[in-house]
């Protein structure tokens, strides 16, 4: 079996866990903080710059799009493996920002399905 973006996928995430880490460093906190975030934001940036440079293959993009959708099951499983009970004893700023963000989250779904029908229109 053929396997394509692979390696782009890891440059992303390895270039991402570094933002995370020294992130992490600079905010004085002990862990990476957004790496995997980090990691796809260049994965996107990387597919589209492919696309506008017009440097794209089939199946590398195939590939891409397949890796980035496994991100999502990496990313559960990694938030399944962090200190929940930790976060909510820490305070209520963990409580708020998460509160926030899938509110934001939620709010934008409208916005970015405009964006994307915009984009999508196929003429025969």
């Amino acid at each position: 079996m053929n396997i394509y973006g692979v390696a782009l996928l890891a440059a992303c995430y390895l270039l991402g866990k570094l933002i995370g880490d020294l992130l992490g460093v600079v905010l004085d906190i002990n862990g990476n903080i957004g790496g995997v975030g980090f990691a796809m934001a260049l994965l996107v940036a990387a597919n589209t710059y492919q696309k506008r440079k017009n440097i794209e293959n089939t199946k590398t993009t195939n590939g891409i799009l397949f890796w980035g959708a496994m991100y999502i099951p990496v990313i559960v499983a990694m938030s399944a493996s962090q200190n929940v009970k930790a976060a909510l004893t820490g305070g209520w700023a963990a409580v708020l920002v998460g509160i926030i963000s899938t509110a934001t989250c939620f709010m934008l779904v409208p916005v970015v399905s405009k964006l994307g029908k915009s984009n999508n229109s196929v003429e025969f």
